[in-house]
């Protein structure tokens, strides 16, 4: 089938998804997002800020550049943010913008100087002091790319369902993602997100299928599961185009080739992968995650030792539609996993303050 003809069946698969997802959302699953105010632009990138009282900590979140961002602030109950602001941190967000003509030509390397300007945005306002950098899925794997070029800009890393080691046999999902899309990945135009949507089902249907109706069966009877349920599936039909450089960089330099693993991705003009990660670093796995399981984040621990590196395994939960969202949105993570990832970050903080050892009052 012709390129251009098939593309354009997949764009208007995103307007019918988009279309479904506004129908959730007439039906009360719409996100309840914190307020914010956008300090920085560019014309594929905003930075928010969420504020928090003077003085505080900074976090800055890499967003996916998948979907829309307010997976991280869906609803009150389940928001990585409203987490964040509650620890009094100050919370910003690096959100990536629909693709455009204009923006087909952004790849790994200018979302690493987007982040770069956020940091340094950050750091201007803040009396220098450096922020946490934290990230998703693919968001993460971004935020570590940055990290690993610019060692000295944070002052610390949190890995949130990120996978970063892409080495053939280890994950089913990058074994069948890779056999299923083309070789190589056409660059010049822009794709529509639900492209990425089909091959991820397509490679993992258990996963990104079959699971979810498991899910809505499992917490039929419970009404603030099936709200968190119907909120996420909202949120997987809000579809978003992507560069064509960025995705054809994503399955050909990280999924197919493992580049950042290697230490052979190419950053403007360097040569950079995990081993040249220094922050110390808090990675998160659900164990019941097939698209990032814990063997894609081993490296790091193998880099960093286990002073600088501090792994948390998560064993998922129901309510979530996708486990590898369950992080982000699961009663339980936000029960017991925010409460450890605040006070690591409090920690960090102090000590990258103090590093004496004395802590602030």
């Amino acid at each position: 089938m012709d390129q251009a003809l098939l593309f354009g069946q997949f764009d208007i698969l995103d307007v019918c998804r988009r279309a479904q997802g506004d129908l959730y959302a007439s039906l009360g699953f719409g996100p309840v997002e914190s307020s914010h105010h956008v300090i920085a632009s560019a014309p594929f990138w905003r930075l928010r800020d969420y504020g928090a009282s003077s003085g505080s900590a900074s976090v800055l979140i890499v967003a996916a550049p998948i979907k829309r961002p307010y997976i991280w602030d869906l609803a009150p109950p389940v928001s990585a943010i409203r987490r964040c602001l509650d620890a009094d941190l100050r919370v910003l967000l690096l959100e990536w913008l629909p693709a455009s003509e204009a923006t087909c030509n952004i790849g790994i390397t200018e979302c690493v100087q987007a982040a770069s300007e956020a940091v340094k945005r950050i750091g201007s306002s803040e009396s220098e002091r450096k922020p946490i950098l934290m990230g998703h899925s693919l968001g993460g794997t971004l935020a570590a790319i940055y990290a690993a070029s610019a060692p000295n800009a944070v002052d610390g890393l949190i890995l949130l369902s990120t996978p970063l080691c892409f080495r053939e046999g280890e994950s089913l999902f990058r074994d069948a993602l890779v056999s299923l899309v083309p070789n190589p990945v056409s660059d010049a135009r822009i794709y529509p997100g639900s492209v990425l949507s089909q091959a991820s089902a397509a490679a993992s249907p258990v996963t990104f299928i079959w699971s979810r109706y498991l899910d809505a069966i499992t917490c039929a009877t419970d009404r603030a599961a099936m709200d968190i349920h119907a909120r996420v599936q909202r949120w997987a039909f809000d579809e978003v185009a992507l560069p064509g450089k960025l995705v054809s960089e994503i399955v050909e330099w990280l999924y197919r080739e493992n580049r950042f693993h290697r230490a052979i991705l190419n950053v403007e003009g360097r040569m950079i992968g995990c081993k040249d990660l220094s922050t110390p670093t808090l990675a998160v796995v659900n164990t019941a995650d097939p698209v990032a399981p814990v063997n894609s984040v081993r490296p790091i621990g193998e880099t960093l030792g286990p002073e600088e590196f501090q792994l948390i395994e998560y064993p998922g939960e129901r309510g979530i539609c996708l486990q590898h969202l369950g992080v982000l949105v699961g009663r339980q993570a936000h029960a017991w996993l925010w409460p450890q990832i605040v006070d690591w970050i409090r920690t960090r903080t102090r000590w990258a303050r103090h590093p004496d050892g004395v802590a602030a009052e």
